[in-house]
C-alpha cells in the first residue's frame, strides 16, 4: 500500500494543540507500524480509533512476533474508544501501543474521559502529549509538506506543557495506587 500524506493545512488545523479546539470535531491518527505492508495514515474521522483497530486485528498477527505501535492523533480517546483499545490489547499481548496526542478531549466537561486514559494507561498504552519534536516528526512523515520545514505556531510549547501537566493530573492517582501497590509487596502486607 503506498503511502498517503496529509495536507498541510489540515494538519496545522486539526494537530493544533489549543487549549480550546472549538469546531474541530474530527479525530485524526497518524501511524507508524514496525512491518512491511503498513500505510503511515489512515483518514477517516469520529472514533478512528476502533476503525483502526479493526483494520489491525484483520492483519492476522503473528502471536510469535512483537509489534509495536506509534499512533499520533489530534484528540485523545474518549471513554468508549479508550475501552476498546484497552480491550484490544489485553487480547494481543505481543503489541505495544504508544499514543501521542495533540488536545485532550472534553477531559474537563466529563468525567468518564479521564477514566478511560487511566484504563487505557493500565492496560499497557503509552500515552503522552505530543511537543514539538513528535510535530516535527508528523510534519515530516505524514504530511505533504514540499519540503518546507515545520515552523512551529505561538504557544505549541506553552499548550503541550499544560496538557502534559494535565494528562499527569489524570494519570497521578494511577501511579500513586501502583506505588502503593508496590510498597506494600516490598514490606510484605
Amino acid at each position: 500500500m503506498d503511502s498517503i500524506l496529509m495536507q498541510r493545512r489540515l494538519f496545522l488545523y486539526n494537530f493544533r494543540n489549543l487549549r480550546k479546539a472549538k469546531g474541530r470535531r474530527e479525530t485524526y491518527l497518524c501511524y507508524v507500524v514496525k512491518r512491511r505492508d503498513s500505510s503511515p495514515y489512515l483518514p477517516m474521522g469520529c472514533h478512528v480509533e476502533v476503525l483502526f483497530l479493526r483494520y489491525i486485528a484483520a492483519w492476522d498477527l503473528d502471536p510469535g512476533r512483537c509489534y509495536r505501535i506509534t499512533w499520533f492523533t489530534s484528540w485523545s480517546p474518549c471513554y468508549d474508544c479508550a475501552q476498546h483499545i484497552a480491550s484490544f490489547l489485553r487480547s494481543y499481548p505481543n503489541l505495544s501501543l504508544r499514543i501521542f496526542m495533540a488536545r485532550l478531549y472534553f477531559c474537563e466537561e466529563r468525567k468518564a474521559e479521564p477514566e478511560g486514559l487511566r484504563r487505557l494507561h493500565k492496560a499497557g498504552a503509552q500515552i503522552a502529549i505530543m511537543t514539538f519534536k513528535d510535530y516535527f516528526y508528523c510534519w515530516n512523515t505524514f504530511v505533504e509538506n514540499r519540503e518546507q520545514a515545520f515552523k512551529g505556531w505561538e504557544g505549541l510549547h506553552e499548550n503541550s506543557v499544560h496538557l502534559a501537566r494535565k494528562l499527569r493530573r489524570i494519570l497521578l492517582p494511577l501511579y500513586e495506587v501502583d506505588d502503593l501497590r508496590d510498597a506494600f509487596k516490598i514490606l510484605g502486607l
